[in-house]
C-alpha cells in the first residue's frame, strides 16, 4: 500500500515537467511562428516597397511610351503626307522621264541623220571647196565693183546736189512766173467778166462769184431737159463773142480754159434720157461747150463737168434754195 501510495504521488509528481515542457515547447513555437510572421511581413513588407517602386517605374515608362507613340502617329501621319507628295512628284518625274527618253531618241535619230548627211558632204568636200574657191573670186569681183559704184555714186551725189541747187534756182524763178501768170490770168479773168456783165446786163439769174460767173439753169433749159432753148443759145452768144474778143489778147503761151460746170438740185431724176442728176448735169454742160464751138470758140479752150447735186450753193430746201442750186458755172482758169 505504501508503495502503491508513493507510486501514485511519484506519478503525480512526474506528470508536471511534461506538462511544463509542453508548455514552453509551445511557447517555443509561438515565439517561433511569432518571429516568423515578423520575418515574413518584414519580408512582404519590403516586397511591397520593391513593387510599389516597380509600379511607379513602369508608369514612368508607359506615359513616356505614349508619349513616343504620340510622337510616332504624328511622325507617320508627316511620313504618310511627304509619300502622297512623293509619289506625285515621283509620276511627274517618271513624265518627265518619258519626254526625256523621247527627246532623246529623236536627238538620236538626228544625229544619225546627221551623221549620215555628214558622210555625204565629206563625199561633196571636193566640189564644195572648188564653189567656195569661185564664190570667193566672184566676191571680191562685186566688191571691186562696189567700190566703183560707190564712186560713181559719190560723183553723182555732188552732181545732184549742184543740181539740186540749180532746181531750187528754178522752182524758186518758175514760181514767181506761175504767181504772174496768175495774176496775167486774173487779170484776163477780170476783164471777161466784166465784158460779160457790160454785154449780159444786170440780171438776178447770172451773177458773178469769185472766179466763176453763174447762170441760173432755166435761163438755158427747161426742166429735166439738157436742150438749149432759144433765150440760152442767144445768152450763150454773146459770151462766145466776148470770149472771141477778148482771146488775141491774151497771151498764147498762157494755158487757160473756159470750164464749163452743171449743177442741179438734190431732187432725183429718173428718164429714160436721164437715169441720174450726175447724167443731166453732165448733158447740159456738154450742151453748152458745143454750143460755143458751134459759135467760133476753139474746142482746146472748153472743158465740161457734170457735178450733181454734191456742190449745192444753199443747203435749205426751200424753192428758192433749190432754184440757186440748178446752176451753170463758167471759170476761166489754166489748165
Amino acid at each position: 500500500m505504501f508503495n502503491h501510495h508513493r507510486r501514485a504521488r511519484h506519478s503525480s509528481t512526474n506528470i508536471w515537467p511534461g506538462y511544463v515542457d509542453a508548455l514552453a515547447t509551445l511557447i517555443l513555437l509561438f515565439v517561433f511562428m511569432l518571429s516568423v510572421f515578423m520575418i515574413a511581413q518584414t519580408v512582404l513588407t519590403d516586397a511591397l516597397s520593391g513593387r510599389d517602386e516597380a509600379l511607379s517605374r513602369l508608369e514612368r515608362q508607359l506615359a513616356e511610351m505614349g508619349n513616343w507613340l504620340a510622337m510616332e502617329r504624328r511622325s507617320r501621319e508627316e511620313l504618310e503626307a511627304q509619300l502622297s507628295i512623293t509619289v506625285f512628284e515621283r509620276d511627274d518625274l517618271r513624265r518627265d522621264l518619258g519626254k526625256l527618253e523621247l527627246s532623246l531618241q529623236e536627238r538620236e535619230q538626228a544625229l544619225q541623220q546627221a551623221r549620215a548627211e555628214l558622210g555625204q558632204s565629206h563625199e561633196h568636200a571636193s566640189d564644195a571647196q572648188l564653189r567656195i574657191e569661185r564664190l570667193l573670186h566672184d566676191v571680191n569681183a562685186l566688191r571691186e565693183q562696189l567700190r566703183r559704184i560707190a564712186a560713181a555714186l559719190d560723183l553723182a551725189q555732188t552732181e545732184l546736189s549742184e543740181r539740186d541747187v540749180h532746181i531750187e534756182e528754178l522752182t524758186s524763178r518758175l514760181n514767181v512766173l506761175l504767181a504772174e501768170r496768175v495774176q496775167e490770168l486774173s487779170r484776163y479773168r477780170s476783164e471777161f467778166f466784166g465784158r460779160l456783165r457790160e454785154v449780159l446786163g444786170e440780171r438776178e439769174d447770172i451773177r458773178i462769184v469769185g472766179d466763176r460767173f453763174l447762170f441760173q439753169s432755166e435761163l438755158f433749159f427747161a426742166s429735166g431737159s439738157a436742150h438749149l432753148g432759144a433765150a440760152g443759145r442767144a445768152q450763150l452768144d454773146q459770151v462766145a463773142q466776148t470770149l472771141l474778143e477778148i482771146t488775141p489778147h491774151i497771151p498764147a503761151d498762157l494755158q487757160w480754159i473756159l470750164q464749163v460746170e452743171g449743177h442741179t438740185d438734190h431732187r432725183p431724176i429718173n428718164t429714160p434720157e436721164f437715169p441720174s442728176n450726175w447724167q443731166l448735169s453732165t448733158a447740159r454742160a456738154q450742151s453748152i461747150v458745143d454750143h460755143l464751138i458751134l459759135r467760133g470758140v476753139p474746142p482746146q479752150r472748153l472743158s465740161a463737168a457734170g457735178l450733181a447735186e454734191y456742190h449745192p450753193l444753199d443747203p435749205g430746201d426751200n424753192p428758192e434754195a433749190l432754184r440757186r442750186n440748178r446752176r451753170i458755172e463758167l471759170r476761166l482758169t489754166q489748165r
